[in-house]
């Protein structure tokens, strides 16, 4: 299947664009903001008086653990649920339960998305179209070429893979054209082409001036791909704020070793900067992490030679997941426009 993509020029224009904004602390300039949300399912706190504020145009990471209420806040901004407490805006305007019409403007990915698995792709977006905002003509087919789908397009649902679904899902996302995008967990079942062509898109709708809110595990994705970040954890926002200005309060240097010798180099350099501030990660064999002054590589490497551990490799830079560490208290769970994921119209699995 050929696969359109965006000129370097458009890629340019799309990243000036996404540099241009300003991140609000009020309600001025938010396509999405709560205040004091609270939610409980019997003595379950899930929400504990969340405060998000989420700038127009951007796209913003929302972060947390498992059972961090990420996707309670996800159902009640679409009014799947409603709160105990609280308030919630949607572009600019206040959401409540008589407001479910102005989700027209909203489109959401939650959880995992249903399907009728005796209908066709095509069949069910055009299901999902006649129960929603006015969809213009040729939409499902532009959003079939768009994420992919348009060569399995004819074929029943049930023979979908997961990642396909996971297109699918956000195709039927996308029908209404809407301002303010809501993604729980958008990557799951992708494979790397598809991650990587699905943040060109994300970042592309977010240059052309809508919002993008992104929950999702894939920290990595999250600090290449989001302009705003929000991390929560118990119910509560522990912090937020542009991503470049939390990693830049973030200094990180990072060193490779042998693999049988990142146990000697953590003991070794924990007198530096603290046992609590040298990690490693399974994602990453042989890399440690040391919450370190990008100015100090020099002192990492002469600490390291001095108990007789060679280095193969240092570099420095800013970490959202030792910053997620260290704001949650505990680890991580793994869980262009154009064509949206390259080779999704393949019947290979995923």
């Amino acid at each position: 299947m050929t696969r359109k993509a965006y000129s370097r020029d458009q890629r340019l224009r799309q990243a000036s664009a996404l540099d241009k904004g300003t991140f609000m602390t009020d309600n001025d300039g938010l396509a999405l903001a709560t205040r004091g949300l609270r939610k409980s399912y019997g003595s379950h706190v899930a929400l504990a008086g969340l405060d998000l504020s989420v700038p127009r145009g951007k796209i913003y990471g929302f972060l947390g653990p498992n059972g961090a209420g990420k996707t309670t806040t996800m159902r009640l901004l679409t009014g799947l649920i409603h709160p105990d407490a609280g308030s919630i805006e949607l572009l600019g305007r206040p959401f409540g339960r008589r407001d479910r019409h102005r989700l027209y403007d909203v489109g959401a990915l939650i959880e995992s998305p249903s399907f009728y698995p005796f209908l066709s792709g095509r069949q069910n977006l055009r299901e999902v179209a006649t129960n929603g905002a006015a969809v213009t003509r040729g939409r499902v087919e532009e959003l079939l070429e768009l994420t992919g789908l348009i060569d399995r397009a004819r074929d029943k649902v049930s023979t979908y893979s997961l990642g396909m679904k996971q297109r699918l899902g956000i195709a039927a996302a996308l029908l209404s054209d809407p301002t303010l995008l809501l993604l729980d967990e958008p990557a799951n079942g992708l494979d790397p082409a598809g991650i990587v062509a699905m943040r060109e898109t994300l970042r592309h709708l977010a240059a052309i001036g809508k919002t993008v809110l992104v929950s999702s595990h894939l920290l990595a994705e999250v600090q290449q791909m989001a302009d705003v970040v929000g991390i929560i954890a118990a119910g509560r926002l522990v912090r937020e704020g542009p991503m470049q200005e939390l990693l830049n309060a973030e200094g990180i240097v990072r060193v490779r070793v042998g693999l049988d010798e990142v146990a000697g180099a953590a003991v070794a350099l924990a007198p530096l900067a603290g046992a609590a501030a040298v990690t490693s990660s399974a994602a990453e064999p042989g890399w440690l992490s040391v919450r370190l002054a990008p100015d100090r590589t020099g002192e990492v490497n002469r600490i390291l030679a001095g108990a007789g551990i060679w280095a193969t490799g240092l570099e420095t830079g800013n970490d959202l997941e030792m910053l997620f560490l260290e704001l949650t208290g505990g680890a991580p769970v793994a869980g262009g426009e154009g064509t949206f994921f390259g080779m999704a119209g393949s019947r290979a699995a995923e």
